[in-house]
């Protein structure tokens, strides 16, 4: 079970039960919110935001959530810290522990994240990497047993578009959960082989099977949940036009839909979404209270994870 002073970096360093205790506290504590229901649970705690990739969902969901903890959360741009100007993260990291509680850092490469936990002597939280997002498919679990029930084990989830942090993280959480999971990307831009290896040795324990391949029809076929995001993510801009012509066959639309087989296959996404482009406008609109609950549960998901972590 989790334990306080523990990171969280990655779905893959969790187990099958740490999993589930995140999912079950997500589920109490958004019962106690919309009831109106205190739950201090990191009362005097503080959070240290640290944002070198800006976001919405992410600055606000972990703010409003400390403040509903009872804690406080700060924002540090890059821009504002040393960091900005070169100063070390190991640095960084420790002079953080002497001031906080906890810290969340959002940014590009992994390896700052893994260097910043590895210095710290406070728990180290990754919002997103270019390598992971591990909040964001924890809380998409939490959406699928919403609308799928709390038995996740057997379901088919389906990711079409870039083998990006989305699809890792996802097949972490997938095989942890006993999930099959399929991912369909153009040539090229196929997962990370590591990460695909390790979502494979996780998922021979829980029964799951993990599946990469080229084909979108193939990846949804007999899919319970299909999920897409950006083809362009942030820091890929200037690849946009290039990636489009690429990912136009990997859009979800409701031929695509239709191939899972599932009438009551649901469609999700992480957000922000380009219309036309990896969604479109009818499919999206058609399953917006899931994407939007999806949205809504960050900051369930997230208060369980500071709570759990950072709690007494």
């Amino acid at each position: 079970m989790m334990n306080k002073g523990m990171d969280l970096l990655s779905i893959h360093e969790l187990s099958t039960d740490d999993v589930e205790e995140i999912l079950i506290l997500a589920e109490e504590l958004k019962a106690k919110q919309k009831a109106g229901i205190p739950h201090p649970l990191l009362q005097g705690k503080t959070l240290g935001m640290i944002f070198e990739k800006s976001s919405t969902r992410t600055r606000v969901s972990f703010e409003v959530g400390m403040y509903q903890l009872g804690g406080q959360a700060l924002f540090l741009s890059s821009r504002d810290l040393q960091l900005g100007r070169g100063e070390p993260i190991k640095d960084t990291a420790r002079v953080l522990s002497r001031y906080l509680d906890g810290i969340m850092i959002r940014t590009y490469g992994h390896e700052r994240i893994e260097e910043l936990a590895r210095y710290a002597d406070i728990p180290v939280i990754n919002a997103l990497s270019d390598l992971l997002h591990p909040c964001q498919a924890l809380t998409d679990l939490l959406t699928i047993r919403e609308h799928k029930g709390k038995n996740l084990a057997g379901l088919k989830m389906a990711y079409v578009g870039d083998g990006n942090n989305m699809t890792h993280s996802l097949m972490y959480a997938a095989s942890k959960v006993g999930m099959h999971f399929a991912a369909a990307t153009p040539e090229g831009y196929e997962p990370n082989a590591e990460v695909v290896a390790n979502a494979k040795a996780d998922a021979k324990a829980t029964g799951a099977t993990i599946t990469v391949t080229h084909n979108p029809m193939e990846a949804v076929a007999g899919a319970n949940v299909i999920v897409t995001d950006t083809w362009a993510s942030m820091g890929q801009e200037a690849e946009h036009d290039a990636r489009t012509a690429v990912f136009r066959p990997y859009q979800v639309n409701w031929e695509l839909v239709a191939e899972s087989g599932d009438a009551r296959c649901i469609v999700m996404h992480c957000l922000p979404a380009y219309r036309g482009e990896e969604i479109t406008e009818d499919v999206f609109e058609e399953f917006a209270d899931v994407i939007f609950d999806e949205a809504e549960n960050r900051l369930h998901v997230q208060k369980a994870i500071m709570a759990l972590v950072m709690g007494d």
